[in-house]
């Protein structure tokens, strides 16, 4: 499929989507939000994909923000709906795919773009990486879940502060506060961020899967995330994966899952 705004690389079961507007800074328009929806449900059905890496094009931007263009002129009614769908379509179902997706944030990632990597399951920056959520620097708030997601990396202090200041931090920063796992310099971004996806793509696809349903749990409004876990792990036992895993382990050789 040819996308507007996306480049999609495969490799060795590993994706790599690039978000393709260097003039904009790789700011997130309905165009970019909706091949990134069609982009992830297409890799997320790929068996030959296990990891998807998402990052920006160019040196300067992850993605710098949202198109304010398009929403200058919006109502009351039409602002709701585009948080709405955007959550929908996108940000959520990112954090809920039962793939990993990693965030390789090269340059800026403000506003929709802080919030899209977020969305990630965990987060690697470039050394020139600068991240915040300025919104009310438009009479805004964060609409795409950074209000949820920031405080459940950083803590309600930092995340109250960082929005209502709308002040950026940079990279050292981000990985102090853990809203970033890793920070490496920016020509080794993709390399370093590879090179995790490659430990991952060795492990079991259904159990990561799982794993990624039940962290999640813990941080969802009337769920049990200790109940989620116990079902997740009791479904485990049902695949040909930990047949092979438990076989290897006893066997002494290296397991080969299938994701089954």
């Amino acid at each position: 499929m040819n996308y507007e705004n996306l480049l999609i690389s495969i490799e060795e079961k590993i994706a790599t989507v690039t978000i393709n507007r260097p003039t904009k800074l790789n700011a997130l328009n309905k165009a970019t939000i909706s091949d990134l929806n069609k982009a992830i449900k297409l890799l997320g059905k790929n068996d030959e994909v296990r990891v998807i890496i998402l990052t920006g094009s160019g040196e300067k931007a992850f993605v710098a923000g949202a198109d304010i263009s398009e929403f200058a002129n919006y109502t009351v009614v039409e602002g709701a709906q585009l948080a709405a769908e955007g959550q929908e379509s996108l940000f959520d179902y990112i954090e809920n795919l039962k793939k990993p997706v990693i965030a390789a944030v090269n340059g800026f990632a403000l506003g929709g773009g802080l919030e899209l990597a977020m969305a990630c399951h965990f987060r690697v920056a470039s050394d020139n990486a600068k991240m915040g959520l300025p919104e009310v620097t438009l009479g805004l708030i964060p609409g795409y879940g950074g209000t949820q997601r920031l405080p459940q990396l950083v803590g309600k202090g930092r995340a109250m502060e960082m929005i209502m200041t709308a002040a950026m931090v940079n990279a050292e920063e981000a990985k102090e506060y853990g809203l970033v796992n890793h920070v490496v310099p920016q020509a080794e971004l993709l390399e370093f961020t590879n090179g995790i996806a490659q430990k991952i793509i060795k492990n079991a696809p259904f159990a990561i899967g799982k794993a990624i349903k039940a962290i999640n749990a813990n941080f969802k409004e009337g769920k049990d995330g200790f109940e989620t876990e116990i079902k997740s792990f009791g479904k485990c036992f049902g695949t040909q994966d930990f047949k092979e895993g438990t076989t290897a382990f006893l066997e002494k050789r290296k397991a080969e899952f299938t994701g089954k």
